[in-house]
């Protein structure tokens, strides 16, 4: 028979600890919330376990529940351990259902959406988007992350990883990110199916194996100052782009993006953002002087910050602008990208400089993780005589022609 009423338990006010008996007691807060508690003995050991709120539970239930528990602590069973083993199961329960209830669409559209803020653009998403939806989602896109094996994605792959190996590298890399950001949802477990080292490597060639990477067409650097001759007798603003491109040696993304507000013809830089640099790093471009003059001579539109200005209001000239130059020049054999490959092979066998310089005036990386971390400064005033050579050699036709 308990030692406490109802009655006694609603008059108690002062914070304390009232025993019931057999273990069970209410304890009162300053703060004047009252909670059950049932002391016991195992195994050599006192332990507390609280059994609720007396709000949510009352004298008659907190009895009944203290000898449920009392009748664990006989079987050598400790009630707290018993609670938690009981709660992680439910969570197991849980998960699994919720686990089933989603599929690979589900866990691809969730990684995309959370990861699509730190994506330098719109058009990176809409890639994943068409990748997956292409080759992944018909074998695997109404599946659970949890039902997805091996052959799923050796399914998947396997009709393109000779035909298309790039693209098929990256489908897979996709993949393998969707599930394991699943994996870290609590939505499969085990081993990822998509992953690369230490298992799909036992079962598919590597890409390198399978077809020598493609390198972007480049343009002999013998043969750059004739070219850019050619380019700067052709009207138009997507001539103007290349020989900008070509003349700092910046990616077709670096230049077509270029805004007024990036340049300062008074420290005679261009200083890109890093929200447009490949690395995520501001880039500061030393002008030279012909390039300097290019600059002055484009025209500027009130309603559009871009040096390169597009048909759209306040849009830049597309992706696709100095591609199209090229073949109105019938050069279907060489790429935008290529020049910066042509400004390097330049600097390597034609000049004396370092190769710092000439990797850092290409925004490359430089050494490993400890060099990097003592390299604090971009080497500015090297480039900037880097870049008066270069812009020099690729403009003496230009010089020569002026003379004649």
């Amino acid at each position: 028979m308990g030692k406490l009423t109802a009655k006694e338990i609603e008059r108690i006010k002062a914070p304390g600890k009232y025993d019931d008996g057999d273990g069970l007691r209410l304890v009162v807060r300053p703060s004047g919330a009252k909670s059950w508690v049932l002391r016991y003995q195992l195994h050599g050991k006192r332990r507390e376990m609280g059994l609720g709120s007396l709000n949510d539970v009352g004298l008659k239930k907190a009895r009944a529940e203290a000898g449920v528990q009392r009748k664990l602590v006989l079987q050598g069973k400790d009630p707290v351990n018993e609670r938690r083993r009981i709660q992680q199961e439910q969570k197991s329960v849980a998960q699994n259902m919720k686990a089933q209830k989603a599929t690979f669409s589900d866990a691809a559209d969730f990684y995309i959406q959370s990861h699509r803020e730190g994506w330098k653009s719109a058009k990176h998403a809409q890639q994943w988007e068409n990748t997956l939806k292409q080759y992944a989602h018909s074998v695997i896109g109404d599946k659970a992350p949890c039902e997805i094996t091996t052959d799923h994605v050796l399914k998947i792959l396997k009709p393109i990883w000779l035909e298309k190996p790039e693209t098929a590298s990256r489908v897979r890399n996709r993949m393998e990110l969707v599930l394991d950001a699943a994996k870290a949802r609590g939505l499969r477990v085990g081993e990822n199916p998509a992953r690369w080292r230490g298992h799909l490597d036992k079962l598919l060639p590597k890409r390198s194996k399978v077809r020598k990477v493609k390198h972007h067409s480049a343009l002999p650097w013998a043969e750059l100052p004739t070219f850019i001759q050619e380019v700067s007798r052709r009207e138009g603003l997507a001539f103007r782009a290349m020989e900008l491109t070509i003349l700092t040696a910046t990616r077709t993304s670096e230049a077509l993006g270029a805004a007024w507000d990036e340049i300062n013809f008074n420290t005679k830089t261009w200083t890109i953002p890093g929200e447009r640099m490949k690395a995520g790093k501001a880039h500061r471009v030393p002008l030279a002087p012909p390039v300097v003059v290019l600059l002055e001579s484009l025209p500027r539109i009130d309603d559009n910050p871009h040096l390169f200005p597009g048909r759209s209001k306040g849009r830049p000239l597309s992706n696709m602008a100095m591609l199209m130059a090229l073949r109105r020049m019938q050069r279907d054999d060489l790429t935008i990208h290529g020049f910066r490959s042509s400004f390097r092979d330049w600097a390597g066998e034609a000049t004396p400089h370092p190769r710092d310089v000439c990797e850092q005036a290409l925004a490359h990386s430089l050494g490993d993780s400890v060099e990097a971390a003592y390299r604090r400064g971009d080497l500015f005033e090297k480039r900037k005589l880097l870049m008066a050579d270069w812009a020099t050699y690729a403009s003496s036709a230009l010089a020569d022609t002026n003379f004649q």
